[in-house]
This record gives structure tokens, C-alpha cells and sequence, in this order.
């Protein structure tokens, strides 16, 4: 297992920007891919984008393309995700996870990935 701990959350306004970061630990965190999912009041958990272990490929859904970066250190022990213009539908709690199998295999689907962060709250304001 990883443990995950979310920060960076808050206020933004809308068209600014917001950086999150993904403390993750535990013995073998370095061959995990990770990623970012949110869930609004009253919706399902939803991806937004995710990076694999080695940092080599990146996906993002389509409302994050262009606007949101994942990105990680060289220790690959923090991910990050830089949101910029950003949106009043952007506001959620944001949700770090971790999956030992790739992409392929977990996708989108948030039961698939098997560590969860605590998660963050982000709210943009009109």
C-alpha cells in the first residue's frame, strides 16, 4: 500500500490558478502511477488526469487538456497538478490516487486504483 496526503487546495477566482501537490510514501511508491480525480457535491468521483510510474506518459481528460499539467520529481514521491484557468465547474474536492497496474488496466475508473489521498478542496469563484 501508499499512503497519500493531498495539499494545496483553496480559493481561487475564476481564470487564475491553483497548483496541488501528492506527498506519496511507502516501500515500493516509486513503481506506482498516480493520479487526480474530483468529485463536486452531488456527482460521481470523476478522472482527471493521471501520470505513470516512470513519468513517461501523461493522460488527461478532455476538460483538463490545455488547462491542467501533472507533473512529478525526480524521487517520483510528489506529483503535481497545475490548474490554470480555471473555472467555477472546476470547484471540488480533488483526490490523489495510486495504482500498481498501468493505465491500461485501471483507466478512469476510480475502484480500479487502489490508494487514495484524503483529498482537497478547491473552489473557483466567478
Amino acid at each position: 500500500q501508499v499512503q497519500l496526503v493531498e495539499s494545496g487546495g483553496g480559493l481561487a477566482q475564476a481564470g487564475g490558478s491553483l497548483r496541488l501537490s501528492c506527498a506519496a510514501s511507502g516501500r515500493t511508491v516509486s513503481r506506482y502511477g498516480m493520479g487526480w480525480f474530483r468529485q463536486a457535491p452531488g456527482k460521481e468521483r470523476e478522472f482527471v488526469g493521471s501520470i505513470s510510474w516512470n513519468g513517461d506518459s501523461t493522460y488527461y481528460t478532455d476538460s483538463a487538456k490545455g488547462r491542467f499539467t501533472i507533473s512529478q520529481d525526480n524521487a517520483k514521491t510528489t506529483m503535481y497538478l497545475q490548474m490554470n484557468s480555471l473555472k467555477p465547474e472546476d470547484t471540488a474536492v480533488y483526490y490523489c490516487a495510486a495504482s500498481s497496474r498501468p493505465y491500461t488496466l485501471v483507466g478512469q475508473t476510480p475502484t480500479l486504483w487502489g490508494s487514495w489521498g484524503q483529498g482537497t478542496q478547491v473552489t473557483v469563484s466567478s
